[in-house]
């Protein structure tokens, strides 16, 4: 973002553009393009002649078909279980914390808990303004609880809270961190609330320093809490605002759109796959615990060429690791809001790709010991989603593999119905996709096939190397990285592992598909 940009702007955004109500998403302009595209595809397929029925490719086009169906019919079972969620479950839910609101039910107090690191004076504002407005609106006793590591964001929170915030029953402790990282920062106030002795019942807000709170979401949370003595967390709603590249915003607003639709799936299971670090509304009675506090603070995991090695970014899927092995019920609030604003500068694709980096490492760093607390602690469903995104990231190299190699090895006009079929498959996802969008985006279909295959490959290249991690939101930590002679042995050591699985990957499917045979031994 321009340094130029104020806090008038943003609110701007997030009162008008973001409406969650927005009307008219299917205006003019959308349905004129999705038909558009429709008209192009159908075109495509009268015009240009059938390459995907050649009987010379029958084991090809079985192999493509197989995986699609079951692919399909995964995530076809989550939006069923999203949209029960929304309109069975969750309006029951939100019908019974509604009641307990308006008959006069406030938590006895609330804590804040925000970690910040040099973020733009515009948008900690933002955040602090949006903080007041639910102490305001909620009535309740507050704290707010920093864990900073700089003098300068103290400044602007401290500023802004003496201009605005001295008529609100609001206290902030200010926590300095004499260690780098978030989750020094995070463990740091922890240990500060544990050592003041809040009440187990009080309800803490986990929040980034970038993390816009919308209209009601104290409302909104809270009750859910006193009406379900066995809830231990909520994660929340999130849109983003994103000031860079106009494809960035695209993949992102279609990313929560997916997120959406698996928290809401997951939830049915009173669970959810990761307490997001955004905004997280947790119970205190663990969070002030011992173990919880050093889990945050040195999570760390052991791995047979790394060795042990401690957790960089990730604190969210700490947490929820954390309540998995307590069998703690977790739920997903779809109607409480939070605006994330992203700054995107220079190259898109490489924030892109930092970014599911880091993601896809904490997943994979906590997928493992997840799975081995087994379906019977984590539920069959939630055990089985863990399971599947370590399954997927190899099912979807599985149709480029076969489409180039099919292009290579038969006939080189196979590529064009192969995408032909992306556009259409992709198309198919995204329309549910934009039920849960405040907008259409005409070239979904392409970012989520991109994002599926850079996702996937990520992963892989992840998975030989879980201890190289990079976060460069917080001072551009990093670590793994060392130069040693051993080290340097075993990068060559996760290289050529990778090299192995992804050769025996495309050796196994050009196999299996007959697009490479065995050659006939003749014996004399």
């Amino acid at each position: 973002m321009n340094s130029g940009k104020s806090n008038r702007d943003y609110s701007a955004l997030i009162s008008g553009e973001l409406c969650v109500d927005k009307p008219k998403k299917w205006h003019s302009k959308a349905r004129l393009q999705l038909a558009a595209y429709i008209i192009v595809c159908l075109l495509l397929i009268l015009l240009l002649p059938n390459k995907l029925w050649q009987p010379e490719l029958k084991t090809v086009t079985i192999t493509l078909g197989t995986l699609g169906i079951w692919r399909y019919s995964w995530w076809f079972v989550h939006v069923l279980r999203s949209e029960l969620y929304q309109h069975r479950r969750f309006p029951q839910i939100r019908a019974n914390a509604d009641k307990v609101w308006r008959d006069g039910w406030r938590p006895r107090h609330m804590h804040f808990m925000m970690t910040t690191f040099r973020e733009r004076r515009e948008t900690t504002e933002l955040v602090i303004q949006s903080i007041c407005r639910e102490v305001e609106e909620a009535g309740v006793p507050c704290t707010l609880w920093l864990g900073s590591g700089d003098a300068y964001d103290e400044d602007i929170i401290m500023t802004y809270l003496r201009q605005h915030a001295k008529h609100l029953p609001l206290e902030f402790i200010m926590i300095r961190q004499n260690l780098s990282g978030k989750r020094m920062a995070i463990g740091l106030v922890l240990r500060a609330m544990s050592r003041r002795g809040i009440h187990r019942d009080d309800l803490i807000v986990f929040m980034d320093g970038d993390a816009v709170l919308a209209p009601g979401i104290l409302r909104k949370c809270c009750p859910l809490f006193e009406n379900d003595p066995e809830l231990q967390a909520v994660t929340t709603n999130e849109e983003v605002i994103c000031y860079g590249p106009k494809w960035i915003q695209s993949w992102l607003t279609m990313r929560f759109s997916q997120r959406r639709i698996a928290m809401q799936s997951h939830s049915m299971s009173n669970k959810v796959l990761t307490l997001t670090g955004r905004m997280s509304v947790f119970r205190a009675n663990h969070l002030t615990q011992y173990n919880f506090i050093r889990m945050l603070e040195a999570d760390h995991l052991y791995h047979w060429l790394w060795g042990t090695f401690r957790f960089l970014s990730g604190d969210d899927k700490s947490t929820w690791y954390y309540m998995l092995t307590k069998d703690a019920k977790m739920l997903y609030v779809p109607d409480a809001l939070v605006y994330t604003i992203e700054e995107i500068e220079g190259s898109g694709v490489e924030r892109m790709t930092q970014n599911f980096r880091r993601w896809s490492g904490n997943m994979l760093r906590n997928g493992t010991r997840a799975l081995k607390l087994g379906p019977k602690k984590i539920g069959g469903f939630i055990w089985w989603c863990v399971m599947d995104q370590r399954i997927a990231m190899w099912t979807m190299l599985v149709s480029p593999i076969v489409a180039i190699g099919t292009t290579l090895l038969h006939d080189p006009y196979y590529i064009v119905w192969y995408f032909i079929w992306i556009a259409i498959s992709r198309m198919a996802l995204s329309l549910f996709l934009f039920r849960y969008s405040n907008s259409v985006h005409i070239e979904w279909p392409f970012i989520l096939y991109f994002n599926q295959l850079l996702n996937a490959a990520v992963k892989v290249y992840c998975l030989a190397r879980l201890s190289k991690q990079r976060w460069t939101n917080r001072g551009n930590q990093s670590s793994g990285n060392t130069h040693t002679t051993a080290d340097r042995l075993k990068d060559m050591m996760a290289t050529y592992i990778t090299t192995v699985w992804v050769t025996g990957l495309i050796l196994s499917v050009l196999f299996y598909t007959q697009l490479l045979k065995f050659p006939d031994i003749h014996y004399y």
